[in-house]
C-alpha cells in the first residue's frame, strides 16, 4: 500500500476539471486508488465521488494506492494534482 497526504493550491480546488484529469490518470492503473477528506473516502476513478468530497484550495487529503501497480499510481497522481 502507497499512501501520501497532499495540500490542494488550485485556487478552485478539485472541481470538474483538475477532478476529470486525476479520475483519467487513476483509471490507467489495476490498483484501487482511494481519496480521503475529512475521514470521506472516493474512489479516485469516480468523477462523482471525487466531486462530492467539495474539496477546497488549501485543504489537505489523503491519497491511497493499493494492488499490483500502487507505486506508479500513487506516483501518477501526485504528479497530476502537483500539476494543478
Amino acid at each position: 500500500m502507497e499512501q501520501f497526504n497532499i495540500s490542494i493550491k488550485n485556487e478552485t480546488g478539485l472541481h470538474a476539471r483538475p477532478a476529470s484529469q486525476l479520475v483519467k490518470k487513476a483509471a490507467e492503473f489495476s490498483s484501487t486508488i482511494t481519496i480521503e477528506r475529512d475521514g470521506k473516502t472516493a474512489d479516485a476513478k469516480r468523477l462523482l465521488n471525487i466531486m462530492a468530497l467539495n474539496i477546497k484550495q488549501g485543504e489537505s487529503i489523503k491519497v491511497t494506492a493499493e494492488g499490483a501497480d500502487e507505486k506508479a499510481a500513487a506516483a501518477a497522481i501526485k504528479a497530476v494534482i502537483e500539476s494543478f
